[in-house]
């Protein structure tokens, strides 16, 4: 040890001189580069999840367009939430074995792609047919993207405000989807709110291919079993919701679908179960705390897309609203959202128990629907801007802290598969949520027409969309009732 220590110095050669420059240098261009990575993360973001509901307000001009009926409408809905959301763990494999750069980049041009033939769409089937495609270009991309936002903020207080920020657009870009859809139908048509999905996918594809590095390659192979089956299950299910509100509960056509639904999930299950490599680990569900998070944000999102898909139609054909107006009156929803996330994230993380965040956000949120539920054909804005606020600020807390408890204490091999199912529960949590709110005015209006019918039903959707946030409550409760389960929830 003496003689290491007296050992001479030499100076430094001119390649010892590089050596020490050009990490220097790298660090430098290292918060730059990661602060372009984080905006092309979470454009990329906010344009998959702001797809699911940007075409909410051009329903009406699409449904006269395309001569959608009103159950059939809400396939424009479904049939993209239901390829991305079903596919989306499927997705986060492609990131594993092909490398998640080129599983990026390949996804949003598919985006791109669908979305410009969905702009161009002439009939109703070619229109499905776009945004089912849509879908799965977002599936393909958006695991990608969550898992790169974790390598970015490997841990600290840095990634848990990244999560927030990430939360905040999630659930912010359904809201700012409505905003964006009312300014393009009414300065445009319908067929911009696909058609400026173009130009930003073309931005980040450029962006994202100098910024980001490739990952290494696993080996492996497709759970194209497990895809399939869990995906075709759940339209089936949804299927059977929305034809119940056409045909009936008793209707042949509707107790196949749900049955044939009932099959495939029961395939699913038991394919993960045997299958080295599943798309869903199924241990990832056998944590309690997990579980119930995961399960409290798909009831959640529910009622969120619920809302949106009906309160639009109420605004603009009962309330008689142009489509911007009715986009600039949930303005303050994400205003709502963005704010309260990042109070969230910055103060009061460190101030309440996670749990605590929970009870309050999702209790706002049932309050703000139990309000709509209270609807009449007179109904002014204000009556609406507090049931707004109250369910975006609830909003705002609970999405952030639920998507924190859905990827903490999980492992290293597991960690794309639990992002991948942070987006999986919003998607197929609002397709089944809006089918099956569909099918609950269906049996409040009847076969009446008329704003009156129509008002009534929209109440009776508020009232099972604030049942479906109950549910959440009840069932983060089942999930922390244990103080071990209530340990597991702390962020701090």
């Amino acid at each position: 040890m003496p003689a290491q220590l007296e050992a001479p110095v030499r100076p430094h050669a001119p390649s010892d001189l590089i050596d020490l420059v050009e990490p220097a240098a790298r660090r430098s261009r290292r918060p730059a580069r990661s602060a372009v990575m984080l905006a092309v993360i979470l454009t990329t973001q906010l344009m998959v999840v702001l797809d699911g509901t940007i075409v909410n307000v051009a329903l009406p001009q699409i449904q006269h367009a395309l001569s959608f009926s009103t159950e059939r409408l809400s396939w424009v809905i479904n049939a993209y939430a239901l390829t991305f959301g079903g596919l989306l763990m499927l997705g986060a494999r492609c990131g594993d074995l092909l490398g998640r750069r080129r599983s990026y980049l390949t996804g949003v041009a598919l985006f791109a792609a669908a979305s410009l033939i969905g702009g161009l769409s002439t009939s109703g089937w070619m229109l499905l047919t776009a945004r089912a495609v849509q879908g799965v270009g977002g599936a393909v991309a958006s695991p990608a993207v969550l898992a790169l936002l974790m390598s970015l903020y490997p841990d600290g207080r840095a990634r848990t405000r990244a999560i927030g920020t990430f939360a905040a657009v999630s659930v912010g870009g359904a809201a700012t989807g409505l905003l964006a859809g009312g300014l393009l139908t009414d300065l445009a048509n319908w067929r911009w709110v696909f058609f400026v999905n173009v130009p930003i996918a073309i931005a980040v594809i450029v962006l994202g291919a100098f910024v980001i590095d490739e990952t290494p390659r696993r080996s492996g192979h497709f759970d194209l079993t497990g895809a399939l089956t869990s995906t075709a299950g759940v339209t089936s299910m949804v299927y059977g919701f929305v034809e119940a509100a056409s045909a009936g509960w008793l209707a042949t056509r509707t107790l196949a679908a749900f049955a044939a639904g009932a099959v495939l999930l029961t395939v699913f299950v038991r394919a993960e179960a045997k299958a080295a490599q599943p798309i869903l680990p199924l241990r990832l569900l056998t944590n309690r705390t997990r579980g119930g998070a995961l399960v409290a944000r798909a009831l959640l999102s529910a009622g969120a897309y619920g809302m949106f898909f009906f309160l639009t139609q109420f605004l603009q054909d009962v309330r008689g609203y142009s489509p911007l107006e009715a986009g600039v009156a949930f303005l303050p929803i994400p205003l709502t959202i963005f704010v309260m996330s990042q109070l969230t994230t910055r103060v009061l993380v460190d101030r309440f128990p996670a749990t605590v965040l929970m009870y309050v956000g999702l209790t706002a949120s049932t309050i703000g629907m139990v309000i709509d539920s209270q609807l009449s054909t007179g109904s002014g804005y204000p009556i609406l801007l507090a049931s707004m606020l109250l369910f975006a600020g609830g909003n705002g807390i609970s999405f952030v802290m639920l998507t924190a408890s859905a990827v903490s204490g999980v492992d290293a091999q597991d960690a794309a598969a639990a992002s991948g199912l942070v987006n999986v529960t919003q998607q197929l949590g609002a397709a089944l949520g809006v089918a099956v709110l569909v099918s609950v005015f269906g049996a409040a209006s009847g076969t009446s027409a008329g704003t009156v019918a129509f008002t009534q039903g929209v109440d009776a959707v508020f009232t099972g969309a604030a049942a479906l946030l109950a549910g959440a409550i009840a069932m983060l409760a089942l999930a922390t009732r244990r103080p071990k389960a209530q340990a597991a929830l702390s962020l701090q």
